[in-house]
């Protein structure tokens, strides 16, 4: 393939539920920006399921990574992106239409150095609300600490930066994206650019972890999250990530 302005890179870990729905609305997207500018790269993790043949049936480039480690999954997507705009989204998530569209207008503005979109979970409750505000304190302090709200769900960004900064920490086993956005967010400072929160745009997330653990688990099991929260407690993280389907 020629260089493309963007490559979307989706890590999947037997995502045949979700996989088709995420790619039809990245293509959905890239019809605002033109389609053969967009490469798709699904990273297949450990999948024993229908996720590779899905994904290559919507004509997504498939890479095979069985790391147990989620910067390591984005990394591979990443590395071998051709697109000088990288996009990362998780797999059973739904980029809006006017997504792409969007990032260009910002990065090409030379204000951003790239950012994030805030999520809507496709479906809600008082458990889920209630969870995600105890999830945001806990990533409070972080954030102050890099001087304000870093936004994730679906990151954004020049390939040249990503190289920059050395790509997702694969140190970590949770958290990496936090990890990310504080050092996407530096180097932007260093040059006089904002991080960014697409506003047109957002990321419909799926509530599947709280369909498969309860809607108030994050909060019944404390212990548990505040491990995770470290970004380096293997068996935590394995819990709720890696040995989950």
């Amino acid at each position: 393939m020629n260089k493309s302005l963007f490559t979307v890179v989706i890590p999947a870990h037997n995502e045949e539920k979700y996989i088709g729905k995420c790619l039809r609305a990245v293509k959905s997207a890239a019809k605002y920006v033109a389609p053969d500018s967009v490469e798709i790269i699904v990273v297949a993790n450990r999948c024993t399921d229908k996720t590779a043949a899905i994904a290559r049936h919507y004509g997504a480039k498939v890479l095979i990574n069985d790391d147990k480690c989620i910067a390591t999954i984005r990394n591979t997507g990443v590395n071998a992106a051709s697109g000088k705009i990288v996009v990362t989204i998780d797999a059973d998530s739904l980029m809006t239409k006017y997504s792409l569209a969007e990032i260009r207008s910002m990065l090409r503005s030379g204000r951003y150095i790239g950012g994030g979109a805030n999520p809507m979970f496709d479906r809600m409750s008082v458990g889920i609300a209630f969870s995600s505000l105890y999830v945001a304190l806990n990533l409070l302090p972080a954030m102050i600490k890099s001087g304000g709200y870093l936004s994730g769900a679906m990151f954004w960004f020049y390939k040249r930066d990503f190289e920059l900064i050395d790509g997702f920490d694969e140190s970590l086993v949770s958290l990496e994206d936090m990890d990310f956005a504080k050092r996407l967010k530096k180097l932007g400072v260093s040059r006089g650019q904002k991080y960014g929160t697409l506003k047109r745009s957002y990321v419909l997330t799926s509530s599947r972890k709280f369909d498969e653990f309860g809607d108030w688990y994050l909060i019944k099991n404390r212990k548990l999250t505040k491990r995770i929260f470290t970004g380096k407690d293997r068996d935590a993280a394995d819990k709720f990530y890696y040995d989950v389907r």
